[in-house]
């Protein structure tokens, strides 16, 4: 790949500022985009999409909400056809694993002709400390229709680094990682590491799906209430109880483990009480 600017698609997420951060360590140019940004890139509204891949060999795609959304793989296949005809190369997406509204977007690029590389992750260690999940490891309770089902929790620094690579190194061409941190654990499992990492009393709480649903409504909105409730109705049915080589297979190296997660929240004061 030539040094041509990286476009990276949900730059303010999770991984996509990883991505971001990444590439810039490797001076690689980046055209981040997001809602906010000063060219705003908005999933529910294609009519300047062209506009973001001038110029551009490769992508970084994170989807908003998630992939397994009803319109997530109609959005995918308008966006690879765009992306095609601007003259993109290889497009890296990051999926979900054991999501079916995910498989049918990865498949949708797949047979895209564009290139690409598939990253699909497991449930995040960021969801403790920077997502879905925080305000409950700050209230002390994560309440989750998980049952006592086991995850193999994935580090979001993996997947970034993962993607980085996929960006700028022809060997990920046409690859698809599954990834997953070095152990299962269930959520009671977690919280008890992140209690004994952080010296919060965090308890894990297993509650039914329309509780869980009611609870978010007021939260998020009923629809991706909706959206979510029913991705872990999916989920949380003992489908990702397995390991995979997936980070080992693209890095070379183990995957980060949870309790080493664990600690750099800690130290960064993640979970600590604003003064």
């Amino acid at each position: 790949m030539t040094n041509t600017p990286i476009l990276v698609i949900g730059a303010s997420g999770k991984v996509g500022r990883r991505v971001v951060a990444n590439l810039a360590a490797m001076n690689r140019a980046t055209r981040p985009v997001g809602r906010r940004t000063a060219l705003p890139f908005d999933w529910q509204d294609r009519s300047n999409w062209a506009q973001h891949f001038a110029g551009v060999e490769t992508a970084f795609v994170a989807y908003y909400p998630d992939l397994a959304a009803p319109q997530g793989a109609d959005d995918i296949a308008a966006l690879a056809e765009i992306a095609k005809a601007a003259g993109l190369k290889r497009m890296v997406l990051l999926s979900g694993r054991g999501e079916s509204g995910a498989v049918r977007a990865e498949n949708v690029l797949r047979n895209s002709g564009l290139g690409y590389t598939v990253l699909r992750a497991a449930f995040f260690n960021q969801n403790f400390s920077e997502g879905l999940m925080y305000p409950g490891v700050m209230g002390g309770v994560i309440a989750l229709p998980a049952g006592m089902c086991a995850e193999p929790f994935v580090d979001v620094g993996d997947i970034a680094e993962i993607a980085a690579f996929a960006l700028t190194d022809d060997r990920h061409h046409n690859q698809l990682y599954e990834l997953t941190g070095p152990r299962l654990l269930t959520f009671a499992d977690a919280v008890a590491e992140i209690s004994a990492a952080s010296g919060r009393t965090v308890t894990y709480a297993p509650i039914s799906l329309d509780d869980f649903h009611a609870a978010m409504a007021g939260e998020i909105g009923p629809d991706d209430a909706t959206l979510y409730t029913e991705l872990f109705r999916e989920l949380f049915d003992g489908r990702n109880e397995s390991l995979t080589d997936g980070v080992q297979q693209a890095l070379g190296r183990s995957p980060r483990d949870f309790a080493d997660y664990c600690r750099g929240v800690v130290r960064s004061g993640g979970w600590a009480e604003a003064a």
